[in-house]
């Protein structure tokens, strides 16, 4: 369903109103896409669109201001480049300017819906004055409501492909006589002057500077700089153009113009755009000339595309699934050049298979996808050879492929091998919408970068089948049934973790010991790897021998502490074992330094059983464990949890249990499954786990 323009029109006049009323120099709205995984810029002031569009889409897993405010709900005040730099090196990385910023939440009745974000061109206080923050304030829950309002209505307000751009309106209207004025007074001056509109485009150039830079007045006006100038496509050139846009301060360089002749340009930007100085200087003054002489055809890759390949880069370094590499890299590799569509191919089975995909057709990708890698096709080639190709238009591309069937309406291609330890791995796609030269140097960037792409991506995959080696074992040394036993109802939950890079040992079980008694256990071994999981499945066969044998519950413990000392793995494990004696009511507990158990009661009240506990598994092979022994009333409802329920970075786990067991006692009369499912989701951390969980719930009631 298309918005109507009235409802974006408010979003742009709150950003509008906000960015005037605080001073601030750029003014972004995100809004969170349908999945949820992607933020999109869907308006933008005080910045132009090229300077924005590589940050139109930010993953929500990668940590950046506005991705914070949104996962933790809360504003995110950054107030200088150095607190950008210790908190958030990556944004620092391709925003090196002095700057201050603020990413607020925006709120629905029970999400985050997107971000408003505010940049500030100076250092400011870490605690914004009453003023500015009730401005703020208004403007969030105005843009929060606004957004809640057009879901409600059927029209959800979601990001377009590209940011819309507010432009600022001149402040005070300039009269035709005072404009010649103005130009008579520039055309006096020894130096050149030139006017760049929002977008960087020339305005205006006296003839004093279209003679400094050697080109005439009409070949300048209405283009880019570092198009009809090619001498200034050099990155630091544009590097300090995009410091001037983005900072809103004066900054100046250097240019040498080819052959000999030295400029200072002194870059003057607002909010509708630049003055530019050009003046004569000396070759002292600037960096040493180039050892080579100035080669025309020999054209840098963009700084902007430098700064985000760079974040590609690194992000990189840290992913860990194909899953995971794939978003990242469909994420972030495109908007960084400024390609239309993208593909991300490996090879399996002697077949090329889509692992990934954007800005394609479905049918495009289904012709694709199964490809045998004898096809003779550019992304074959490409996966077969080892070389990269490009292609600048659909002719070029015809060309080299006879008969070749064009399946989209795109024109120009870049197809790269993907190459790790000297084998392939896949294949990379990268599409473009109009027709585009690839320079040198852009296409040496590309082609190292498929080479990080490629490294990624064979480290995925190996992780990939390690991780599901370890899932596999896990899930087979879990009870996939708990057994019948009357009088008891029984739950069970266990949750693997979202985050982090391997499995956890949490175990649990129920064992029946004879007609009125059953045991209950409970644990998690040290660590996150295949060894914690079969060492679960060792704890939790010893276990249940050692209980079935007839054992105490402190002599369940110690003899299963003995078996891991004579093991010697190295590895420590937590566990809570319960016997309950159904007819009497009778709970006999021991726990090797395990979370404590709650138990609420059938009046509504919960204790939190912190009875005496022994060491962990696996430290002392003489360590005792001491039991405790309580009534267990049937109507009570027994919690056995490991500590992934409970624990959170930098919380307090007192303060977590005493919450869980709140949660129990409000909860408790719900049936055991219900409850189970409640108490995974007390906190919100059920989709961002960094920890495995496992939960077993007792509830004695009368025999049917």
């Amino acid at each position: 369903m298309v918005v109507t323009a009235p409802a974006r029109e408010l979003l742009d006049q709150v950003l509008a109103e906000v960015v005037r009323e605080t001073g601030a120099h750029v003014g972004a709205v995100f809004l969170l896409m349908p999945e949820g995984r992607v933020l999109g810029m869907e308006v933008v002031t005080g910045a132009p669109r090229e300077l924005s569009m590589p940050w139109s889409r930010l993953p929500m897993e990668r940590s950046t201001p506005v991705a914070d405010a949104v996962r933790e709900g809360r504003t995110i005040r950054v107030g200088s480049r150095e607190e950008l730099a210790d908190r958030y090196p990556r944004t620092a990385l391709v925003m090196p300017y002095d700057l201050s910023m603020v990413a607020a939440p925006l709120t629905g009745a029970d999400a985050v819906l997107g971000t408003l974000v505010l940049i500030w061109s100076r250092p400011r206080p870490a605690e914004a004055p009453p003023a500015e923050r009730a401005l703020l304030e208004q403007a969030r829950e105005r843009l929060s409501d606004h957004l809640v309002r057009a879901g409600a209505g059927g029209e959800p307000i979601l990001p377009g492909p590209e940011p819309r751009v507010l432009r600022t309106a001149r402040a005070v209207p300039v009269h035709p006589d005072e404009a010649l004025a103005a130009a008579d007074w520039a055309r006096r001056l020894p130096e050149g002057a030139c006017a760049l509109d929002f977008d960087g485009r020339i305005t205006y150039v006296s003839p004093r500077a279209a003679e400094l830079v050697g080109v005439p007045v009409e070949r300048l006006v209405g283009s880019l700089p570092w198009e009809s100038l090619r001498w200034l496509r050099d990155p630091a050139h544009e590097d300090r153009y995009r410091a001037a846009v983005l900072s809103g301060q004066p900054v100046s360089f250097t240019a040498l113009r080819p052959p000999d002749h030295w400029l200072l340009v002194q870059l003057y930007p607002d909010a509708t755009g630049v003055s530019v100085r050009i003046s004569p200087t000396d070759a002292a003054a600037g960096p040493a000339p180039q050892a080579a002489p100035y080669d025309e055809s020999a054209v840098p890759i963009r700084i902007g595309a430098i700064y985000h390949l760079m974040h590609l880069a690194t992000a990189l370094t840290e992913a860990v699934g194909v899953d995971d590499v794939v978003r990242l890299v469909a994420d972030l590799f495109p908007s960084a050049i400024g390609a239309d569509a993208f593909v991300l191919c490996v090879a399996e089975g002697g077949r090329l298979r889509v692992i990934g995909d954007r800005g394609y057709r479905p049918e495009v990708m289904a012709a694709l996808d199964g490809t045998a890698l004898t096809a003779h096709l550019p992304a074959t080639r490409a996966l077969n050879t080892g070389v990269p190709s490009f292609y600048g238009s659909p002719e070029d591309l015809v060309r080299a492929y006879q008969g070749l069937e064009l399946l989209s309406d795109m024109s120009a291609w870049a197809f790269l091998p993907l190459i790790a330890s000297g084998r392939p791995v896949g294949a990379c796609v990268l599409a473009f919408a109009e027709e585009r030269s690839f320079p040198a140097d852009e296409r040496a960037a590309l082609t190292s970068l498929s080479g990080l792409i490629a490294q990624a991506l064979d480290r995925a995959r190996i992780y990939d089948a390690k991780h599901h080696l370890a899932h596999s074992l896990q899930s087979g040394l879990l009870p996939h049934t708990l057994p019948s036993v009357p009088g008891l109802e029984v739950a069970a939950r266990y949750l693997p973790a979202t985050t982090g890079m391997e499995v956890g040992g949490d175990f649990y079980d129920l064992i029946r010991l004879d007609d009125t008694c059953v045991a209950a256990v409970i644990g998690d071994v040290q660590g996150h790897n295949v060894n914690a999981a079969a060492l679960m499945g060792q704890v939790r066969t010893a276990v249940h021998a050692h209980a079935t044998a007839g054992a105490s519950p402190d002599q369940v413990l110690s003899r299963t502490n003995r078996l891991l000392e004579e093991l010697d793995t190295g590895l420590f494990t937590s566990c809570l074992y319960a016997h309950l004696r159904l007819t009497e009511g009778v709970l006999r507990m021991a726990s090797a330094g395990h979370p404590p158990a709650l138990l609420r009661f059938p009046d509504g009240r919960t204790d939190i059983l912190s009875r005496p506990a022994g060491l962990l598994l696996g430290i002392d092979p003489g360590a005792e464990y001491p039991t405790s022994t309580m009534t267990l009333p049937r109507g009570a409802v027994l919690a056995l949890y490991t500590d992934g329920l409970i624990e959170t970075p930098g919380g307090d786990l007192d303060e977590s249990i005493a919450a869980l067991a709140v949660t129990l006692s409000s909860r408790g009369r719900l049936p055991l499954d219900e409850l189970a499912e409640v108490l995974v989701h007390h906190d919100g951390r059920a989709t961002d786990r960094t920890d495995d969980t496992a939960l077993l719930l007792l509830r004695p009631v009368p025999p049917s």
